[in-house]
Order: structure tokens, then C-alpha cells, then sequence
């Protein structure tokens, strides 16, 4: 179920990379441990999070490890944007350090908010064109039988992102 937010007239563009800094340190974490996502994607990851957030059109971005095959993930981060209400701005990092990927790929998924769909379909191309990752259209993964670990989060000035970390077993 996709869920819209209303940002801050406040939240600036420096506000939400602030948010995006935050998640690109989760997934500098992942990097660490687990040798993916590249640096380099970190860097656009960041700056893709920020640009959607400060338009208020982002819905969830998912990052983490699938099996191809069954498009199952394995590990995956979902940060799902929020405002108002029970905000968290916790410290990044506390990801699970002994999954096993071996022989799995890393993958992003994201889903826009309902604002962007409100879009004419020649902004929202001329917005994800102007985005630093270019998305193609797929089937979510599945998250099948694992567990869950929610409240943490990211925020700053009335916006941020809530983080949900999922570990299949």
C-alpha cells in the first residue's frame, strides 16, 4: 500500500540530504560487510534519496540481496519516507553481520509516492531523468518467511525515513 506525505514547507533540499546521508551510511555499512553496493552507487543512491524526498516523491526504496531466481530477498533494507507524527533520528548503522550472500546479487527497488503519480506522465520522465539512477520497471522481490527489525529511522526539519531491516531464514 503506498502512503503520501506531506512535507514541510521548511524541508530543504540540504534537509534531505541530510536523510540520504544517513541511509548512504547504512549502505556504506553493507559495503563493509558484504562488498556491495559499489562506492560509487552509494554516492547516486544518496543523492536519488534526497532529490525524491525533498519533491516529496518518494514512497520506499529497497536495498539488499536476492536470489535471481526466486526474486526472494535475503537481506533487505526498506526506508520508507515519513513525516509528522513519531519521527526517529537514530545513528546509522546495527545492520545484521552474518548473512550469507554468497551467490546472490545485490538490487534496489523503489516505488514513487502518490504525489508523483499525480504527475503528467511528461513530468514525471523529465523528473527521473534529471535523477542520478535510472530505474527500470520489475517485479518486487518477495519477502517470505524471516523476520523484521522496525523503529529506526532517519529525519531532519519534519521529514525523514523510517528503516525496516528484514533477514529471510
Amino acid at each position: 500500500m503506498a502512503t503520501s506525505y506531506a512535507r514541510s514547507a521548511t524541508f530543504t533540499l540540504t534537509d534531505a540530504r541530510y536523510v540520504g546521508a544517513k541511509v548512504g551510511a547504512d549502505l556504506r555499512q553493507l559495503n563493509s560487510l558484504y562488498g556491495n553496493p559499489t562506492l560509487a552507487s552509494i554516492d547516486k543512491y544518496t543523492e536519488e534519496i534526497a532529490l525524491l524526498l525533498k519533491d516529496g516523491y518518494l514512497d520506499t526504496v529497497d536495498f539488499g540481496f536476492r536470489d535471481v531466481g526466486s526474486n526472494a530477498w535475503k537481506l533487505r533494507l526498506r526506508y520508507r519516507a515519513t513525516t509528522g507524527g513519531q519521527l526517529v533520528d537514530s545513528r546509522p548503522g546495527r545492520l545484521p553481520a552474518s548473512i550469507d550472500v554468497v551467490g546472490l546479487s545485490f538490487y534496489s527497488y523503489l516505488t514513487y509516492s502518490p504525489s508523483f503519480h499525480r504527475l503528467i506522465t511528461a513530468e514525471q520522465a523529465r523528473f527521473k531523468e534529471s535523477l542520478p539512477v535510472t530505474r527500470t520497471g520489475a517485479a518486487a522481490p518477495t519477502a517470505n518467511a524471516g523476520v523484521s527489525q522496525t523503529g529506526h529511522g532517519y529525519a531532519r526539519n519534519g521529514a525523514g525515513v523510517d528503516r525496516d531491516v528484514y533477514q529471510a531464514f
